[in-house]
């Protein structure tokens, strides 16, 4: 029969240490032990208890007892901070899980979302920054960030709003002349485009920096909106720009010189109409297209009526273009509270850009017609149905980036038009 462990005896008050010298004592066994020594710097340990004697530990909770009958209130996150909890790597004893900030996956702290800085838009030029840093690497390194700032705030880095003002420019100077137009006109006409499309994008910036685009992902990191440049900074250069622009015209004619004030109206007015319109695309329309009207004015000294033939024609087509690109930032702009033809249109954003497109050729097929033009031009006019079909089907799905696709591929059908128009001129 084996031996079963002696049972241990009960816990007693631990006896002072021994003096020196102390004698042997007798333990449980009948076996002598001798103590050692005790010195002030040792711990006596407590005698380790057998493991068959040790009680087990229950495996059932105790349940605390309510120190005071007041109901304890229960606090739910909210589901913002559910998400951080559960993307938090860290957890305090002091804090709930949800108070404990998002750790970002780099080391370097996060910025407040408008101090992100974007992504390099779609529609933003390698060659133009090039170009813009080109320029700005002779001036001095105090001067050259802000003035580099002044070219991105007047869209010098992407220069497809430009092209797109540029194209029905030059049709009228063509039609205008029915040739090759006087080459100084053309200069005139080309550089005034240029600085115009600056002008509108700084006025753009002025009006929308704070109520709009610094509430819009695709926009936030503007100049204006992100604080880089100040309101006095963007009124002067707008006014600098006007004042060149207004130089250009006095080489030209009292009529055009007149019309200029109408045209710089109208640049100045429509930034403001997306607070209280949903045209605010017609009203850019005629603000890029009253560049047609003066072209018939330099050239010819009057405004036929297929000067104003063409200035429809262009109210289309700006506003086919604007509304694909509206379409871009249409759910924000709803949450902003913009208004714009793309939030107007709905559901029918396609049917009714589609009527416009249709619209749109047949004003410049009657253009060509009453300009006697040949087949160059009415073949560049079935390519650019064509291309509006494929715009069409780009946009299906109403997704942003098919969206801009789309808006981007209008500058091909301005030169395509242009360049029929061109070759028709040439060959007739």
């Amino acid at each position: 029969m084996s031996e079963q462990p002696p049972k241990s005896p009960p816990r007693r008050a631990p006896r002072p240490p021994s003096p020196a010298g102390s004698t042997p004592r007798k333990t449980a066994a009948g076996k002598s032990a001798t103590t050692s020594k005790a010195t002030p710097t040792e711990t006596t340990r407590p005698r380790a208890t057998p493991a068959a004697a040790r009680k087990p530990r229950s495996t059932v909770s105790k349940q605390p007892v309510a120190a005071s009958p007041v109901p304890t209130q229960k606090v739910t996150p909210p589901p913002a901070a559910k998400a951080a909890r559960s993307a938090s790597p860290v957890a305090t004893d002091n804090a709930p899980p949800w108070a404990i900030p998002e750790q970002p996956a780099s080391t370097a702290p996060a910025q407040p979302a408008h101090k992100r800085t974007p992504v390099r838009p779609a529609d933003a030029s390698t060659r133009a920054m090039r170009v813009i840093e080109w320029l700005t690497s002779r001036l001095p390194k105090a001067r050259r960030e802000r003035v580099r700032e002044y070219f991105v705030l007047m869209r010098m880095d992407r220069p497809v709003g430009a092209l797109l003002l540029l194209w029905p420019t030059w049709w009228g100077l063509w039609f205008a002349a029915g040739d090759f137009p006087p080459i100084g006109i053309l200069i005139i006409f080309t550089l005034g485009v240029v600085v115009m499309r600056a002008a509108g994008c700084v006025i753009n910036d002025y009006a929308d920096h704070s109520w709009l685009d610094a509430h819009v992902e695709r926009t936030r990191g503007r100049p204006m909106a992100a604080g880089r440049v100040s309101r006095r900074e963007a009124l002067l250069l707008f006014a600098g720009l006007l004042a060149l622009a207004f130089v250009l015209v006095l080489f030209t004619n009292t009529l055009t010189i007149q019309l200029s004030f109408a045209g710089a109206a109208l640049a100045a007015i429509y930034p403001f109409c997306k607070r209280f319109t949903h045209l605010a695309q017609v009203v850019l329309g005629a603000a890029f297209g009253w560049s047609i009207p003066m072209a018939f004015a330099a050239v010819t000294g009057s405004v036929p009526e297929l000067g104003w033939l063409l200035f429809l024609a262009n109210v289309l087509f700006s506003t086919i273009y604007d509304t694909e690109y509206a379409m871009v930032d249409r759910e924000e702009d709803i949450r902003v509270g913009a208004k714009s033809t793309a939030i107007l249109f709905g559901d029918a954003d396609r049917p009714i850009i589609g009527v416009l497109m249709v619209t749109f050729l047949l004003a410049m097929l009657l253009a060509g017609t009453r300009s006697e033009l040949t087949w160059p031009y009415f073949a560049s006019l079935a390519i650019a149905a064509g291309m509006f079909i494929w715009q069409q089907w780009r946009m299906r799905s109403r997704a942003p980036a098919d969206c801009f696709a789309a808006f981007r591929n209008n500058n091909w059908v301005g030169c395509l038009i242009w360049v029929g128009l061109l070759m028709s001129l040439a060959i007739r």
